[in-house]
């Protein structure tokens, strides 16, 4: 009756052809491996900010580091490939590809550096870069980001959102890799910051912790679903956006402007604008009447 039992749920697991999660195929090809790809991530790290991370020799950008990092991005990049079926040699394509994403890692890092200036000269409570490097949580979202924004040019499928939602797991920062994010961008405390797919923004941006840069609606197609089209904020250079403020839809928000906290915004804003809460009006009764 025990084997019976244990037969049957097997039996019924490996059914994937029942209608209610037959869309759900079983792959047929290599998929990547999350353990190798947090690895990689940790080398990525090491040799952007050498000396704060990594091994015995502080994770520098030596020559048999960059090779580390080729060889696990390379293996990774080809299984994503395979998972997308649309590349006909992709072993060939992941390594040109990640010959391609190395050449980025210097760019990559001045901006990183543009990120850690921004947090440090907007942060009282930051004493040295040193502190923002190893503890803010922005600067880990923002490494994330910023690679996985580089593979995504590059049209990798896959492995930019896997490599994001670590960091969205880690940091509670959720970036989607296609958003465009200028120089000199800075996350106050961060947690709950949302910034969609089709976000734009300029330099010297600030956001505050439980910002969201959403979308307001979506526009479907004959099947129901809905259309990927720009649908988020574009957000000009020298904004800030304190906490808990929504902005939705593709409106934009002018340069040099201000958006105050628990704001619900989905008007365009000229530039140097304020906005503000208007004051809540309170009554104050004796006792416990009403």
């Amino acid at each position: 009756m025990i084997k019976s039992f244990w037969e049957k749920i097997e039996k019924t697991l490996s059914q994937n052809d029942i209608c209610e999660y037959a869309f759900i195929r079983q792959p047929d090809h290599p998929l990547p491996n999350i353990d190798r790809i947090k690895e990689l991530m940790n080398l990525t790290k090491s040799i952007i900010f050498p000396g704060f991370f990594g091994s015995d020799d502080n994770g520098s950008a030596t020559v048999d580091n960059l090779k580390n990092v080729y060889s696990l991005l390379n293996e990774e990049i080809y299984k994503c490939l395979c998972f997308s079926n649309s590349y006909d040699c992709p072993r060939k394509s992941a390594n040109e590809f990640t010959l391609s994403f190395i050449e980025k890692l210097p760019e990559i890092k001045r901006l990183l550096a543009t990120d850690v200036k921004a947090v440090h000269d907007c942060d009282p409570a930051a004493k040295s870069y040193s502190e923002v490097i190893f503890c803010y949580p922005a600067i880990q979202a923002m490494l994330h980001y910023r690679v996985a924004h580089e593979l995504l040019l590059m049209q990798i499928p896959l492995l930019p959102r896997i490599i994001t939602e670590m960091a969205h797991f880690a940091t509670g920062i959720d970036i989607h890799p296609c958003a465009q994010i200028g120089e000199y961008f800075s996350i106050d405390h961060g947690t709950g910051v949302v910034i969609g797919e089709t976000c734009i923004i300029g330099n010297n941006v600030r956001l505050y912790q439980g910002v969201t840069l959403g979308a307001k609606s979506f526009v479907f197609d004959n099947d129901g679903l809905p259309v990927n089209q720009p649908r988020h904020p574009v957000i000009e250079d020298n904004v800030i956006i304190y906490s808990n403020s929504t902005v939705l839809g593709r409106i934009t928000i002018g340069h040099d402007s201000i958006i105050g906290g628990n704001v619900w915004q989905v008007n365009n804003v000229p530039p140097y604008s304020r906005i503000i809460q208007k004051k809540a009006s309170a009554t104050f009764t004796d006792g416990l009447g009403i």
